[in-house]
């Protein structure tokens, strides 16, 4: 089960927080482990990916990401079961005129700019159930940040 959530204050200028975690219902398979390890495993290159870049003082273009986390999936089997991009900006609307950050439909070259934000959500999706994991990140001139919580284990539902 994907338990995709967003939501904002009801203040002026609020921005939008936006989590995908996923649950099973009853005891999860070996396969639903796995495929949860390669998805989580593949959000944290993402996120890496963003904060070594930032820390080095390099602006990066959003096509690098999703090149590393989909070079990561794609290196565990299963490049054809993640199917869309790894991330989208996030500002005072949940898909935010930023950047979609981006190698699969476009090789976007929109930057991580300071004071910028988005998710990394990379996803596996099979015939009988899915696996998404999504953080939302925040660049500050020097460093990049998750601004909540990062999914460890599968949610036992």
């Amino acid at each position: 089960m994907l338990l995709d959530i967003w939501a904002k204050q009801n203040t002026k200028h609020a921005v939008f927080y936006d989590v995908t975690w996923t649950g099973v219902v009853g005891e999860p398979s070996a396969q639903h482990r796995d495929i949860f390890a390669i998805v989580s495993r593949a959000r944290d290159v993402g996120i890496k990916t963003v904060q070594s870049a930032i820390s080095a003082g390099r602006q990066l273009a959003g096509w690098e990401v999703d090149h590393a986390v989909r070079e990561f999936i794609a290196k565990h089997g299963s490049a054809e079961q993640f199917f869309h991009r790894t991330w989208h900006s996030i500002g005072t609307t949940i898909h935010a005129n930023g950047a979609n950050l981006d190698s699969l439909e476009i090789r976007d070259e929109g930057k991580s700019l300071p004071n910028s934000g988005f998710s990394v959500e990379p996803g596996i999706y099979l015939p009988n159930f899915a696996v998404r994991s999504e953080v939302d990140m925040l660049v500050r001139p020097d460093s990049a940040e998750v601004t909540g919580r990062i999914q460890t284990e599968l949610v036992m539902i």
